[in-house]
Parts: C-alpha cells; structure tokens; sequence
C-alpha cells in the first residue's frame, strides 16, 4: 500500500486541521509552516475526532475536553489525555499531501 493522497495544501486553514480517511484509518492531518503532520483523527481522552479541534503550532487540541497533542510525537501535551496518538509518514508532493498509514512513526498502534 504505502503512502496515499490524503488532500491538497490549499485545503489548510489557520488553526485547522484537515480529516482524511485512507484505508479505513482515520487520519488529522495538519500544518505548521512548511511541515505538514499526520496523526490518527481520534483523541486517546475522549475518543472524539481531533481534525475538529484546533491547531496552533505543533499542537493540536481536542475540542470536547481540552487534550492537548504533540503533532511530531503524539504524545499528550496537556490533560485530561493520557495516552499518546499515532502518527504517521507524511511526503509532500507538488501540492499534493501523502500519507502512509501502514506504518506508525511513534509505534503507537491506532485506535
């Protein structure tokens, strides 16, 4: 399988991050300048999607209870979140962004 489309830089926002779904995973993905990131799109607190919260730097943060998550590591920043988020390969290509999530940067097995 490896890396598939996921979406195109022009559908960033600000503070926001964009839901994919490739082979049945359910995948945030979002922006810090020029590094995109990928993580599973479902908080590891609450298990609500994290493509609805918002994103300010290398963080993303769960709307319902405030969890916050490392978009590098998947490593909770900020409670209630415990536990860690998969993350997974990113390649941009052209406009293009791609997405392997056959694979887990931070050996986090998704939800």
């Amino acid at each position: 399988m490896g890396f598939e489309r996921a979406c195109s830089l022009d559908e960033f926002r600000e503070g926001e991050a964009v839901a994919a779904t490739i082979d049945d995973q359910d995948v945030a993905i979002a922006r810090d300048g020029d590094e995109v990131f990928a993580v599973e799109d479902t908080c590891s607190h609450a298990y609500v999607p994290l493509s609805e919260g918002e994103v300010e730097g290398c963080t993303v943060e769960c709307w319902l209870h405030g969890s916050r998550f490392d978009l590098r590591t998947g490593k909770p920043t900020g409670l209630p979140a415990t536990e860690p988020v998969a993350t997974f390969p990113v390649e941009v290509r052209g406009n293009d962004v791609y997405v392997d999530v056959t694979t887990t940067l931070n050996g986090v097995t998704p939800q």
